[in-house]
C-alpha cells in the first residue's frame, strides 16, 4: 500500500481538514490547523507531502520521525501542527486497514468514556451564570469559562471584583452542582495572578489555565506550588521536549496538549505517558472540529491521567458551522450525564462527509483573532 495523495480542505468557521488517498483504496483524515495560520499550515502539509507521496503509510512512526527531524528547523507550532493532521491521517489509515480503532492498536483503552466540559461566556465573558445553568440542563457537569477580558500587568481591584463575581454567580446559581474550569488564557501577568488565583480558590475550581503563558515556567512553578487549586497548561507547547521542563519544574497539575497541534497521536501519546510518570493529570486542548475530537478521544482511551476532555460544541467560535456538520453519522458523539463514549469504529471511529467539506470549503474561512488594546493604548493579551 501507497500514499497517493494528499488533499486539504479550508471550511468554516476556522479549522483545515486532510485526506490523505492510497493506492488500495483506503483513506484517512487529519485536522493539520493553527487558529488564525491555517493557510500557512496548510502550506507546509503540502511541502512535506513530498516526503509521503509513495510510501507505505503504516510507517507512522518513521513518517513522523522523517517529518520532524528531516528538516534542519523543527518544532513550533506551524510545523507540528502539520505533523498532527498528517500523524492522525496515517493512524486513521492504519485503523481501517486493520479494521479496529486506533485505541486497539496502541494497546487498548483502559476507559469506555470520559467527561467532557462545555465552554460559556464568550472571550469577554458574560451571563456566564444563565449559559451554567443552560449546560447543566444539557447534561453536562462541568464547564469552563474565561476569567477575565485583557488585563493590564499590575491592573484595578474592579477587574478582580468582576472575575470573582462571575464565578460567585455560578456557585449561587448551582451550588456545587457542576465545576467551573476557569481560562486565564495568557491574559494575566504574575502580579495580577496571584491575586486572582487567591481570590478565586474559595469557590473550587476545577482547574485555572494558562494563569500566566507558558513562556514563564518560572512562575508557572511557583503559582502552581502556592496554589491549592490545580494548575493547567500546554496548549501552546508543541512537542516532548517542550513538556519536558515543565514536567520536571513542577509547573504544573494539569497538562493539556492539543492533538492537532502537537505532533498528532504518535506525539502527545508519548507527552501523555511522559506527565504519567510525574503525577501531572492529561486534559487534551481541543476547541477544534470533529477529526481533532476524535483524536482526543483516542488517546484519551489509553492513557489513565485522562480525566476530562474539551469539546466545541457550542463554543463561541463556531458561528457559522459546529463540530457536528461535518459528520456523516453525528451520533458517533453522543453526550450523556457529562459524557461521551470512546469511538469504536475503525480508525478515528468517525466517518467524515466529504461531500459536505467540499461544499464548505468554497467559502473556506480566514479567521483571525481579535487584537485588543488597553486604555492607553498598548497591545493586550488577547
Amino acid at each position: 500500500m501507497k500514499i497517493t495523495q494528499l488533499t486539504t480542505w479550508l471550511v468554516p468557521p476556522r479549522w483545515l481538514f486532510l485526506k490523505i488517498e492510497t493506492d488500495a483504496g483506503i483513506s484517512g483524515w487529519g485536522e493539520p490547523v493553527l487558529e488564525g495560520k491555517a493557510a500557512t499550515v496548510q502550506a507546509a502539509v503540502d511541502e512535506l507531502a513530498d516526503v509521503l507521496i509513495g510510501k507505505d503509510p503504516l510507517r507512522i512512526e518513521d513518517h513522523w520521525q522523517v517529518m520532524y527531524r528531516g528538516g534542519f528547523y523543527r518544532g513550533g507550532g506551524v510545523l507540528m501542527s502539520a505533523i498532527a493532521g498528517i500523524d492522525q491521517a496515517l493512524w486513521d489509515i492504519k485503523g481501517k486497514h486493520y479494521g479496529a480503532p486506533i485505541h486497539e492498536l496502541m494497546g487498548g483503552r483502559c476507559r469506555d468514556r470520559i467527561r467532557v466540559y462545555s465552554w460559556i461566556g464568550g472571550d469577554r465573558p458574560a451571563d456566564v451564570a444563565e449559559a451554567a445553568k443552560d449546560a447543566a440542563e444539557r447534561g453536562f457537569t462541568a464547564i469552563k469559562m474565561n476569567g477575565t477580558e485583557e488585563l493590564q500587568i499590575v491592573d484595578s481591584s474592579a477587574k478582580i471584583d468582576d472575575a470573582v463575581g462571575r464565578v460567585a454567580a455560578i456557585r449561587d446559581a448551582l451550588g456545587g452542582r457542576i465545576d467551573i474550569a476557569i481560562d486565564f488564557h495568557g491574559r494575566v501577568h504574575k502580579p495580577m495572578a496571584k491575586v486572582l488565583i487567591r481570590e478565586l480558590e474559595p469557590f473550587r475550581p476545577l482547574f485555572i489555565e494558562e494563569p500566566v503563558l507558558s513562556e514563564h515556567l518560572d512562575h508557572l512553578r511557583d503559582l502552581s506550588r502556592a496554589s491549592h487549586v490545580p494548575i493547567a497548561t500546554g496548549e501552546r507547547l508543541f512537542s516532548r521536549w517542550d513538556f519536558k521542563a515543565l514536567l520536571a519544574e513542577g509547573a504544573a497539575d494539569i497538562i493539556q496538549p492539543d492533538l492537532s497541534h502537537a505532533g498528532g497521536i504518535t506525539e502527545c501519546k508519548k507527552i501523555a505517558t511522559m506527565a504519567e510518570a510525574y503525577d501531572v493529570a492529561l486534559a487534551p486542548h481541543c476547541p477544534l472540529g470533529p477529526i481533532a475530537l476524535a483524536a482526543c478521544l483516542q488517546v484519551d482511551a489509553t492513557c489513565h491521567n485522562a480525566f476530562i476532555q474539551e469539546q466545541s460544541l457550542g463554543i463561541h467560535y463556531n458561528t457559522t458551522n459546529d463540530v457536528l456538520d461535518y459528520l456523516a453519522d453525528p451520533g458517533v458523539f453522543a453526550y450523556e450525564d457529562g459524557f461521551v463514549r470512546i469511538p469504536d469504529g475503525p480508525g478515528l471511529g468517525i466517518e467524515i462527509n466529504e461531500a459536505y467539506v467540499a461544499e464548505r470549503a468554497q467559502e473556506g474561512h480566514r479567521w483571525r483573532n481579535p487584537v485588543w488594546r488597553h486604555a492607553d493604548g498598548s497591545v493586550a493579551e488577547w
